[in-house]
């Protein structure tokens, strides 16, 4: 078999699939010693695991000796070819199909150039390489004009570095999808926290507000200036305190704020629910 062809039992199920299809996409092909259709596709499967060369591995399950695997996946008739990419099962194919067919099914796992730079991108975001990530990222979606998962990296990656007319530019790019539409909007969240950093200064802000407490412009700039540098906590403070001297001050604008600061706090989950409960007490 080629180095790109294994067997997988019940016991490595686990780590040869779903943990190795996090990084590489894996075909697992379900078949038993009896199937004829079986015996067709197997020189198929395995020619393009050697052709493709890397690009994806193909793992082979006996589902009479690993019943408890087949059972998993709902295997009643074989063969069925799986696969698998980020953990997870999906799409398949069942029965002894043409080779122009399992290509067009492999060709839809393996990451495109695009898909390839933007991934790339992630790791040097977390190795702390932003300008790297910048210049992946602006690589993907010139690969891919219509990569909006990219393009929404980007704009993220845009407004942590005060770039925000970039980041603007990057949003507009992206195509009405329900997918990403939640996205969009928190980004857009950030983008605007982002303006209202740069708007004024903090000691400007504090010193305004000591003088007039009731001052909620400035309390809800200031709040946006914390935002705009993810102080989410005392941005969140400043924009509990609006609520509770006026909760329907510009029809709500402190509390749909808090709302996108949640959205945006998603990392912080013990931060959203703590203020959640505030908020709820605030409001009742």
């Amino acid at each position: 078999m080629s180095a790109h062809v294994i067997d997988v039992t019940n016991d490595t199920f686990e780590r040869e699939v779903i943990e190795a299809s996090k990084s590489t996409p894996v075909v697992v092909d379900f078949w038993a010693p009896w199937c004829g259709p079986c015996r067709a596709l197997k020189p198929i499967l395995e020619k393009l695991a050697s052709e493709y060369d890397g690009k994806f591995k193909l793992a082979k399950v006996n589902s009479d000796e690993n019943q408890e695997i087949a059972a998993a996946y709902g295997i009643r008739s074989i063969p069925d070819v799986m696969a698998f990419k980020d953990g997870k099962a999906v799409s398949h194919f069942l029965g002894a199909v043409p080779e122009s067919q399992v290509r067009a099914f492999i060709d839809e796992l393996i990451p495109t150039p695009s898909e390839i730079e933007r991934a790339r991108a992630a790791e040097l975001r977390e190795a702390g390489d932003h300008a790297g990530a910048v210049e992946a990222l602006q690589k993907a979606v010139n690969l891919d004009p219509a990569n909006d998962p990219a393009h929404l990296d980007l704009a993220g990656l845009l407004i942590e570095l005060k770039r925000v007319d970039e980041a603007e530019a990057m949003l507009a790019a992206v195509q009405p999808n329900l997918e990403f539409d939640d996205r969009v909007a928190t980004l857009r969240a950030a983008l605007a926290f982002a303006r209202s950093a740069g708007s004024a200064s903090e000691a400007e802000l504090k010193a305004k507000l000591a003088a007039n407490l009731a001052d909620h412009e400035t309390r809800f700039a200031l709040a946006g200036l914390y935002a705009g540098t993810k102080r989410y906590r005392e941005a969140l403070d400043e924009l509990l305190e609006i609520v509770r001297r006026d909760r329907n001050w510009k029809d709500g604008q402190a509390r749909k704020q808090i709302l996108a600061i949640f959205n945006l706090a998603e990392k912080q989950p013990d931060l959203v629910s703590e203020y959640r409960k505030k908020l709820a007490s605030a409001l009742n």
